[in-house]
């Protein structure tokens, strides 16, 4: 259970970084949150290929639902910068 939450919050972390690698300009968003909405993304991403494929066990890295949770966790993020907005200091 223990290496469950730590690999899902890892691999939160790597598909939230990508997420914000594809996107143009700069996101101000903490790195919390860049892993939250990469985990949401990635449960997105998997719900999504397994939907639409019904495919739900594969052995091993299952690629197209890595790039629909990238492409799920980029879209949270440009919805949360304009939920939040830019906040001046």
């Amino acid at each position: 259970m223990l290496w469950t939450i730590i690999v899902t919050i890892i691999v939160g972390a790597i598909i939230g970084a990508l997420a914000r690698l594809v996107l143009p300009g700069r996101q101000n968003i903490s790195t919390l949150v860049t892993v939250i909405l990469g985990i949401v993304g990635a449960l997105i991403g998997s719900w999504a290929y397994t939907a639409l494929s019904g495919n739900d066990n594969t052995s091993g890295i299952d690629w197209i639902a890595f790039i629909l949770g990238i492409i799920a966790a980029a879209i949270l993020i440009v919805i949360y910068g304009m939920l939040v907005g830019r906040k001046q200091v």
